[in-house]
């Protein structure tokens, strides 16, 4: 089990890493826009563009931070009137879909769509699209093993608290 935590917080820390640094420079690239579009008045085409493909790749990648930690968005009215072994049974179910439309879509597909746009260039940085599309596959394999980390750690009788993201023991109650 150690290993498996250890697994977690890895990625945790390396995705919050990347998602963070990804930040940082969307800020840094702002302001350079900012600068050169109203004191110099020569807009910057190049930053349009790095700004949008920053933000798709931080949020994909925080998102599969999200699914990892268990805090994404759900309909709890079902789930909250459950305990004990069916809430596990449901809890599990809902990881299974996620791994499995993160398989689909995310992985499967995304390696398609980067796969198929190597060819087609981005307007202003004039690299393949398919760079810019690698970040599906990768969060879609982040978000796999997130979903099977988060199923062992339920069979274990463990849950990750909803409400502050740390650990509990204990029946998923």
């Amino acid at each position: 089990m150690n290993t498996l935590h250890l697994i977690r917080k890895w990625m945790d820390k390396i995705i919050m890493g990347l998602a963070i640094t990804l930040f940082a420079l969307m800020v840094i690239i702002g302001s350079y826009q900012i600068i050169t579009r109203y004191f110099f008045n020569s807009p910057s085409t190049f930053s349009e563009e790095l700004l949008t493909y920053s933000f798709t790749w931080m949020a994909l990648l925080a998102s599969a931070y999200v699914f990892g930690k268990r805090d994404h968005m759900r309909m709890a009215f079902i789930a909250d009137k459950l305990s004990g072994t069916p809430k596990k049974i449901l809890d599990i179910s809902i990881e299974v879909l996620i791994f499995l439309f993160s398989a689909i879509a995310l992985v499967r597909g995304g390696y398609s769509i980067m796969m198929l746009s190597m060819q087609q260039k981005t307007a202003s940085l004039g690299i393949p699209m398919g760079y810019i599309y690698t970040i599906l596959p990768i969060c879609g394999v982040a978000i796999c093993i997130y979903c099977v980390l988060n199923i062992i750690d339920m069979a274990h009788g463990k849950d990750l608290d909803l409400q502050n993201g740390i650990e509990a023991k204990g029946d998923i109650a």
